[in-house]
């Protein structure tokens, strides 16, 4: 199970640094697009139990 929480954690990462990166460029569609990615991967890391935490995406 380590891969798959790392995979997921790594996944987690990536859509909050996403969504940082679109907020910065204020881009309001790739906000959203990146949000939804975010959203998508948390849902799925909770649903396998995992913590991951609560960040702003301006907290970079």
């Amino acid at each position: 199970m380590g891969a798959v929480v790392e995979a997921l954690m790594a996944r987690v990462r990536a859509a909050r640094a996403g969504l940082a990166a679109a907020v910065a460029a204020e881009d309001p569609y790739a906000v959203a697009v990146a949000q939804d990615e975010l959203d998508d991967a948390l849902r799925v890391a909770r649903r396998h139990g995992l913590d991951v935490g609560v960040e702003r995406a301006d907290e970079e």
